[in-house]
């Protein structure tokens, strides 16, 4: 009588066997029963692949405001299952504003794991009261004048931002919330740093990913987390660098002057090189570290596994 074997894949496919040669697949809710007889050798279902998902970071506020939050920013690894076609989109940074809060930033996601963008840093006095609070995200923006409050992060993404302050002579804003730490609150003569941004080695170097937007007012600007904007005293706010997910600077100008842009988001993918198809849109950047192949998508597209 030949002798049973049987095992299941992390891709929540079962496998059973004997030694005449025999396989039958099935899957966990026990549909799709595929026969395949008289097969011998390795099957291979689905292969294990790091990710690191950074969504795009909210724009700055105007006004001695708040700096954006950074994007979310989300890694791991995942079982990618071979030929399927996984879609990869990279979100964009929010505009610096000129007129109230920063625009938030929009999401990046692959493989069904969606990092959330940025919220915007609050507006300044010349701003509405709803404007003057961070908004949400990702991380959250930082609060403008007038004591508001920073918009609230996404938990296992990314952190509050901080509050601004009312209090003569810089009136300041608050940092925006980065992938590591929350933004800085204002005091009474300086404005917040950006949160702290997040370190991944992904590509085979340690690179700092999702920093908050620095907070700005008169005669006070606010330091940003790694690849955010600082917010700058007295000026527009700095924009975030591409592709790092950061949140834009504020504005330092007394009653106008323009946040700073946030930063577009990337997708990075580590496939061992033994596996990796070579199918792909979007034209992602392919380069190799050890055993590992890595594409790093700074606009949207697709693998085939």
């Amino acid at each position: 009588m030949p002798s049973i074997i049987s095992a299941t894949t992390t891709a929540g496919v079962s496998v059973t066997g004997d030694n005449s040669g025999d396989l039958q697949l099935k899957t966990q809710n026990g549909t799709n029963t595929i026969s395949v007889p008289n097969q011998t050798g390795t099957m291979l279902l689905g292969y294990s692949a790091d990710y690191l998902v950074v969504a795009g970071g909210g724009g700055g506020g105007f006004d001695e405001a708040g700096g954006g939050g950074a994007g979310g920013l989300l890694s791991g690894s995942t079982t990618l299952i071979t030929g399927t076609a996984y879609s990869i989109t990279v979100g964009s940074g929010g505009a610096g504003s000129s007129s109230g809060r920063g625009a938030a930033g929009t999401s990046s996601s692959f493989a069904g794991i969606i990092a959330s963008g940025g919220g915007g840093g609050g507006g300044g006095a010349s701003s509405s009261a709803s404007e003057k609070t961070g908004g949400s995200g990702g991380s959250g923006g930082g609060g403008g004048q007038e004591n508001s409050a920073g918009g609230s992060g996404t938990s296992g993404q990314g952190f509050a931002g901080g509050t601004g302050n009312y209090t003569g002579p810089a009136f300041p804003g608050g940092g925006g919330g980065g992938a590591g730490s929350v933004g800085a609150n204002a005091t009474t003569t300086t404005a917040g740093n950006g949160g702290s941004a997040v370190a991944s080695s992904i590509t085979g170097s340690s690179v700092g990913y999702a920093g908050g937007g620095g907070g700005a007012g008169r005669g006070s600007g606010g330091t940003a987390g790694t690849g955010g904007g600082n917010g700058n005293a007295n000026a527009n706010g700095s924009n975030a660098t591409a592709n790092r997910g950061g949140g834009g600077g504020g504005s330092g100008v007394d009653g106008g002057g323009t946040g700073g842009n946030g930063g577009s988001g990337i997708v990075i993918l580590s496939i061992p090189t033994a596996r990796y198809t070579g199918t792909t849109t979007g034209s992602p950047t392919v380069t190799t570290s050890g055993s590992n192949t890595i594409l790093q998508f700074t606009s949207s597209g697709s693998y085939t596994a």
